[in-house]
C-alpha cells in the first residue's frame, strides 16, 4: 500500500465504498474496525477516545497508539503523528518485531515537520535495528548537511497557480493546448459521495482549455478531437467559479522560500488561496462516480490512458481481500467524448496500477504499481505498445525503485525519466527525482531536484521539457495534509549538477591541515583545473562530471609531491571526501650517528603516522638490555637502554588480545620497531634512552589510541606501556575537550585535543563514530541538555572543517542523563567526582 492517502486515487489502495460502520460497543474494536476498513479519520475519533479511557492494559495503550499514529500519516496530518510517535518512543521502552516500523515513521514525520536532526536520530536507531534497510543510513548521512539539496535554489523561480482551491489540485498532463490535472473539488450538484479514507471528495480529471491563462506553454501537443463537458472561452482573470470552494488565506500558511512558492513570495505578491483561472470537470465517461486520475495523452489526442478504481460498464470488482484497486484503461477520442474505454491486460483485482507516462515515441508506456515481486511498496515499471499489443510489464530496477514507494513518473523528450519516491533520501515525504534512461534501462544516478522544486512535504507530478527550463509540479506544501496545489517552475540560471568533492590536504606526520597547496587536476576534455587550499586545508570543487576518474597532484614548498586518484562513479547527493597527505623529505640517515646518540636501530619509516597520543606513561620496573621479545632484531644498541613493556587490551572488558601488531616509533629519528603480542596480550621492546616513544597497536576491525613516553631515563627504570584496543560498539572517552561554564564555543585548548581525534580518523579512514557530549548534574536539567548538544555539534563541526567526512560523525548530547558515577540531583559529590561526569566522548559505530 502506498502512505499517499489525497493520491490514492492515483495508486495507493483504493476506497471500501459505501455503507455505514455499526457502531461497537467498545472504543477499541470501533477504532481497529474502521482502521481495518481504511477509515482512518474515523479510527483517530475512535482511538484518540478509547485513549482518555482509563483501565486499558499498557499491551493495548501501545497497540491503539501505533495504529493511531498510522492513521495520522495515511491522512497526512504529521503533527499529530509526531505527537503520537513521541508517546510511544517516551513509554514503550525498547521496540522490537514489527513495532520497529514505528521508529521509521516516526523519522518521516519529523522530516516531514523539517526537524531533520531529530529525524536523522532516529533514521540511525531505525538502522541498528533493521540493518538491511538502505533508507535507514541514506536519509541520515543527507540529514548531516541537508544544506546540499539547496545548491541550486535560486536558480528556480516557483509560482502558485491560479487554478488552485484548497481542495486538492494535482498531477497536470499537457492535453491539446491546455492542461488537464486531477482534483477533488466540489463543483456538482446531488449528493456529495466522500473517499472513507479522509473523507474527502472522490478524484476526478478537470481541464483548463488555455494554458496561456496561466502563464505557461504546452509542449508538443496536438490538436486531438476529444472534447470536455461545457467547455468554453475563460479569462485569465476573473471572480468566483460558481462550484469551487475557498478559503481565505490564515495565519498559519507558511510563506517561506521552498515551502510555500518561491523566490516571489519573498518579493511580497502574497498568494492568495482563490483561484482566479476557470477550469471544467472532465467529461466524455472517463469520470465516474469513483477515483479517475491521473492520465497520459497521445500527442494527436486520439487516445489517452488514465487512471480510476476497478470500475467499468457500471461495474465494480474488488479483490480477494475485499479492495478496489486501482487500474489503468485506454480510451479512444471522438467528437462527444471518449470511446471503447477498455483496462490494460497487465491490471488486476488483486493489486493496483496507475500514474500512466508516455514516451516521446508513445512506444513506452511507465507506471507505477504495487504488483508482487517488486522492491517496497510501489515500483515504476514500463511496458512496451506496438499499436494495438502491450508486452509484459519490466521493473525498472532497484537503481530506480526502493524499499519505499516510488510513483508518478514522467519521461520527457529525450527520454529522461522524473519521479517521485519517499525511499531514496530526500527532503521528506514524496521528492522528485531524474535520472537518465537508455530505453527502458536507467543510466548514472538518481537525482534529487533539491530546493525549491522539493520541500519537507509531498512533491510529485512533475511535467517539464527535456532541458528543464520550465514546467509544473503538484505540492501539498502550503498547508498539509490532503490540501495539494499545482506550481509553475522556471529555470533562470545554469543548473550546478555533477559530483561535488571536497578535497582536504594535510601534513602527513602532524595531521595537520595544509593551506596554499596547489591541487592540479585535468577534466574530460583535457582542461588542466587549479586550485589553492584554504585555511582549514580544504579544496572544494563542484559539478565534476561522473563516472571520471581523476588525478588530483597537491604542491606546496617545502612538501613532496603527491598525487591521488579519485573516481566520480559513486556519487551522491552529499559531497564526497579526497584526503591527500603530504610528507616532508627525509634526510639520509646516518646509521653510525643514531648509534652514538643513542639512538634505537630498526627500520626506517619516514612517513611513519603518528598515533592518538595518549597521556605519558608511568615508570615501571628495571628492564634488562637486548633485542624486545618478539621485535624485531637490530644491532646492539650503544648508551643507556632499558625496556619498554606493557599489555595489549580490548577497551570495554579489558581481556587481553593476542596476535597484535605493536609498532614503537622513536620520535628522534622516527625509526620503528615492531612486535606481536603473545597470548597473554604481552609485548616488550629494549630502546636508548633519552628520546620519546609512540607505541601503537594494530590488528583487524580493531583500533588504538596508542601511548607516548616522553624522554625515557633508563636510570629510572623501565616503562609499562599499557594499550587499550577499541572495536564497533566501544566507547572511548576524549580528554581536555574544555568549554567555558554556559557556554558552546570550543576553547584552543580543546581544539589540539580534537586534532587528535582528526588524526585518529584519519589513520582508520573507515571508522564511523558518535560524538557524545556529557554534563554534570548541577544547574537544570533542561539547561544541561541544551549546553551538552550544543558542545556536541560544535566539535563535530570542528571535524568537518578539518575535512572529516559529514557521514563519518554523528553527535547527540546527553546532558545529565548518563553519569559515570553516583552524583544525580540531590547527592553531594566533590568537584573531581563532578568533573568526571562532564566528559567528552566517542562511540565506535563502525571500523570496517
Amino acid at each position: 500500500m502506498i502512505v499517499r492517502n489525497k493520491i490514492i486515487g492515483a495508486l495507493v489502495v483504493a476506497a471500501l465504498l459505501g455503507g455505514s460502520v455499526k457502531a461497537q460497543d467498545a472504543l477499541l474494536k470501533t477504532g481497529e474496525h474502521h482502521y481495518e476498513s481504511l477509515c482512518y479519520v474515523k479510527a483517530i475519533d475512535a482511538f484518540e477516545a478509547a485513549l482518555k479511557k482509563k483501565g486499558l492494559t499498557d499491551q493495548q495503550k501501545l497497540a491503539a497508539k501505533i495504529k493511531l499514529g498510522d492513521s495520522y500519516c495515511k491522512v497526512k496530518d504529521t503533527q499529530n503523528a509526531e505527537r503520537v510517535y513521541a508517546e510511544i518512543m517516551s513509554t514503550a521502552g525498547d521496540l522490537s518485531g514489527e513495532n520497529i516500523t514505528v521508529c521509521l515513521k516516526y523519522a518521516q514525520v519529523l522530516a516531514s515537520n523539517g526537524k531533520y536532526r531529530e529525524a536523522q536520530e532516529m533514521y540511525d536507531k531505525y538502522t541498528r535495528k533493521v540493518e538491511d534497510d538502505p533508507r535507514g543510513k541514506g536519509f541520515s548521512k543527507l540529514y548531516n548537511d541537508v544544506s546540499v539539496l539547496s545548491k541550486n535554489a535560486n536558480c528556480y523561480k516557483v509560482d502558485y497557480l491560479s487554478i488552485n482551491t484548497n481542495s486538492a489540485d494535482f498531477s497536470p498532463a499537457y492535453y491539446k493546448n491546455g492542461m488537464v490535472f486531477v482534483s477533488n473539488r466540489h463543483n456538482t450538484v446531488g449528493v456529495r459521495r466522500v473517499f472513507n479514507w479522509n473523507e474527502t471528495p472522490f478524484l476526478d480529471l478537470f481541464f483548463l482549455d488555455d494554458i496561456s491563462a496561466i502563464g505557461g506553454q504546452a509542449a508538443g501537443l496536438g490538436t486531438g478531437s476529444g472534447d470536455v463537458k461545457g467547455s468554453r472561452k475563460r479569462s485569465s482573470r476573473g471572480g468566483v467559479v460558481g462550484a469551487d470552494e475557498y478559503t481565505a488565506p490564515t495565519a498559519n500558511d507558511s510563506r517561506t522560500i521552498g515551502t510555500y512558492g518561491g523566490m516571489n513570495v519573498m518579493a511580497g505578491l502574497g498568494y492568495g488561496d482563490r483561484p482566479v483561472t476557470e477550469s471544467e470537470r472532465f467529461g466524455g465517461s472517463i469520470n465516474s462516480k469513483y477515483h479517475e486520475g491521473p492520465a497520459a495523452f497521445f500527442k494527436d489526442g486520439s487516445k489517452v490512458i488514465f487512471t480510476r478504481n476497478n470500475f467499468n460498464n457500471g461495474k465494480a470488482k474488488r479483490s480477494s481481500d475485499g479492495i478496489n484497486k486501482l487500474k489503468l484503461y485506454i480510451g479512444e477520442a471522438n467528437k462527444d467524448g471518449w470511446k471503447n474505454i477498455k483496462e490494460l491486460p497487465f491490471n488486476s483485482d488483486e493489486y493496483s496500477t496507475g500514474h500512466p507516462a508516455l514516451s516521446a515515441d508513445e512506444k513506452l508506456l511507465f507506471f507505477a504499481s504495487d504488483m508482487p515481486g517488486g522492491f517496497g511498496g510501489t515500483d515504476i515499471y514500463v511496458s512496451r505498445y506496438d499499436g494495438g499489443n502491450w508486452s509484459a510489464p519490466i521493473n525498472l530496477g532497484k537503481t530506480v525503485n526502493s524499499k519505499g514507494n516510488e510513483m508518478f513518473p514522467f519521461v520527457d523528450e529525450k527520454g529522461n525519466l522524473y519521479f517521485s519516491s519517499d525511499g531514496h533520501a530526500g527532503l521528506g515525504d514524496l521528492d522528485i527525482f531524474f535520472v537518465q534512461l537508455d530505453g527502458t534501462s536507467s543510466k548514472g544516478r538518481v537525482i534529487n531536484l533539491g530546493a525549491p522544486v522539493n520541500s519537507s512535504k509531498d512533491d510529485f507530478g512533475i511535467v517539464t521539457d527535456a532541458l528543464r527550463k520550465a514546467g509544473y509540479f503538484s505540492s501539498n506544501r502550503k498547508r498539509g495534509g490532503a490540501d495539494d496545489d499545482i506550481y509553475k517552475f522556471d529555470r533562470e540560471c545554469e543548473l550546478k549538477e555533477g559530483c561535488d568533492l571536497i578535497i582536504a590536504v594535510y601534513d602527513a606526520e602532524t595531521k595537520m591541515p595544509l593551506d596554499n597547496a596547489k591541487i592540479v587536476y585535468e577534466d574530460k576534455d583535457g582542461n588542466i583545473k587549479e586550485k589553492m587550499s584554504d585555511a582549514d586545508g580544504s579544496v572544494k570543487l563542484e559539478g565534476l562530471e561522473q563516472d571520471v576518474e581523476f588525478a588530483f597532484r597537491a604542491t606546496r614548498d617545502g612538501y613532496s609531491a603527491n598525487t591521488v586518484s579519485f573516481s566520480t562513479k559513486d556519487c551522491d547527493n552529499e559531497a564526497s571526501r579526497l584526503e591527500i597527505p603530504m610528507s616532508r623529505p627525509k634526510p639520509a640517515v646516518d646509521s653510525t650517528a643514531l648509534a652514538q646518540n643513542g639512538g634505537a636501530n630498526g627500520t626506517n619509516t619516514a612517513n611513519a603516522q603518528n598515533g592518538y597520543a595518549g597521556e605519558t606513561t608511568t615508570q615501571g620496573k628495571q628492564g634488562t638490555s637486548g633485542t624486545g621479545r618478539n621485535g624485531t632484531s637490530g644491532t646492539v644498541l650503544s648508551g643507556n637502554t632499558c625496556i619498554i613493556r606493557g599489555r595489549v587490551m580490548t577497551q570495554g572488558t579489558k581481556q587481553a588480545v593476542d596476535g597484535v601488531l605493536v609498532t614503537l616509533r622513536s620520535e628522534c629519528d622516527n625509526s620503528t620497531q615492531t612486535a606481536y603480542t603473545d597470548a597473554t596480550g604481552n609485548y616488550e621492546f629494549t630502546v636508548a634512552e633519552g628520546c620519546d616513544y609512540t607505541v601503537e597497536g594494530s590488528k583487524d576491525n580493531l583500533g588504538s589510541k596508542g601511548k607516548r613516553v616522553r624522554k625515557l631515563n633508563c636510570k629510572k627504570g623501565g616503562v609499562t606501556a599499557d594499550i587499550f584496543m577499541f572495536g564497533t560498539g566501544d566507547i572511548v572517552q576524549v580528554d581536555n575537550i574544555y568549554f567555558d561554564y554556559g557556554k558552546c564555543n570550543l576553547r584552543s585548548d580543546a581544539r589540539s585535543e580534537l586534532d587528535k581525534l582528526v588524526a585518529m580518523m584519519r589513520k582508520y579512514p573507515k571508522m564511523r563514530i558518535e560524538l557524545r557530549a556529557h554534563t554534570d548534574s548541577r544547574a537544570e536539567s533542561d539547561f544541561n541538555q541544551k549546553i551538552s548538544e550544543g558542545r556536541a555539534k560544535a566539535s563535530a563541526s570542528y571535524l568537518f572543517k578539518r575535512g572529516i567526512s559529514r557521514s563519518r560523525v554523528e553527535f547527540a548530547g546527553y546532558g545529565e542523563t548518563m553519569p559515570v558515577n553516583g552524583c544525580v540531583d540531590g547527592v553531594e559529590c566533590t568537584e573531581e567526582q563532578h568533573a568526571q561526569n562532564r566528559r567528552t566522548e566517542i562511540k565506535i559505530l563502525q571500523m570496517n
